[in-house]
């Protein structure tokens, strides 16, 4: 029988920084989403700003009805992200939902959980953008169906802008809506603009549009603004971080549009 390991205490401990990462993004995600993780890991984390992220609940098919059933879940997946510790930031990652809920339901969910947090969503982010971008006719290109496309198209014209076309793409299921090629995307987004627009929005944090958002700015010749392009750009925003990143579109090289 070996003798025991000698293990030794330190006599003192070492000094604790106040935050392992000086800015903390909380992020919402859906249990079947296959981008929005991997897209905050690329345009937002960093050795200054962590992604922390809880997943909730989700059944497929993407209805309105489907959407709707997520709310109860927003307070207690806030509540599991670093409990009883700040964040600079909670986004709830899912665009049709945020629609069909409502940002100030949202808002409130996850502030029962995080009081006085900024609360993100990317409908609210991407309205910011177009705003930032004094962009008042737009085109909407989703993968949703028509039933889905609806309420997003209410929202838009809701809050002031003038949708000049809007193209959907019929999908049902999240897990399909990123498996479409990005390089589809920028041949959708082509078709999908108006003349007259003065910018494209794409919705669906699922879509991987994100990373050819400047592929795509160059095809139609005027911006574009993503959901994730969009969340992601709001969030780095108030975390004060105001680098540019060309290569994730126009938007991400500006500051936070208004409210």
């Amino acid at each position: 029988m070996t003798a025991p390991t000698d293990i030794r205490l330190h006599a003192a401990r070492p000094p604790l920084d106040p935050r392992p990462l000086k800015k903390r993004i909380g992020l919402i995600i859906l249990a079947t989403d296959h981008t929005s993780e991997v897209d905050f890991a690329r345009m937002v984390a960093s050795d200054r700003v962590g992604v922390y992220v809880a997943r909730i609940p989700y059944a497929n098919p993407t209805t309105p009805e489907n959407l709707r059933r997520m709310q109860p879940a927003l307070t207690t997946a806030a509540a599991l992200i670093l409990p009883d510790e700040t964040l600079d930031a909670v986004c709830y990652s899912c665009t049709s939902a945020s629609v069909v809920i409502g940002d100030a339901e949202i808002e409130a969910a996850i502030r029962a959980a995080k009081p006085d947090v900024p609360v993100v969503t990317p409908p609210m982010a991407a309205m910011r953008g177009l705003r930032a971008f004094g962009a008042r006719r737009i085109s909407v290109l989703t993968p949703y169906t028509v039933e889905t496309s609806r309420p997003m198209a209410a929202y838009f014209a809701g809050h002031g802008f003038d949708i000049e076309s809007f193209t959907c793409l019929g999908f049902e299921d999240d897990r399909e809506m990123a498996r479409i090629a990005p390089a589809a995307l920028v041949d959708l987004a082509r078709e999908a603009t108006h003349p007259d627009a003065e910018a494209l929005f794409i919705s669906c944090t699922a879509l991987r549009s994100a990373p050819v958002a400047a592929d795509i700015e160059k095809a139609i010749g005027r911006p574009v603004v993503t959901s994730n392009q969009a969340s992601a750009w709001n969030c780095l925003r108030l975390c004060g971080d105001d680098t540019a990143h060309a290569e994730s579109g126009r938007l991400m090289t500006i500051p936070l549009g208004p409210a």
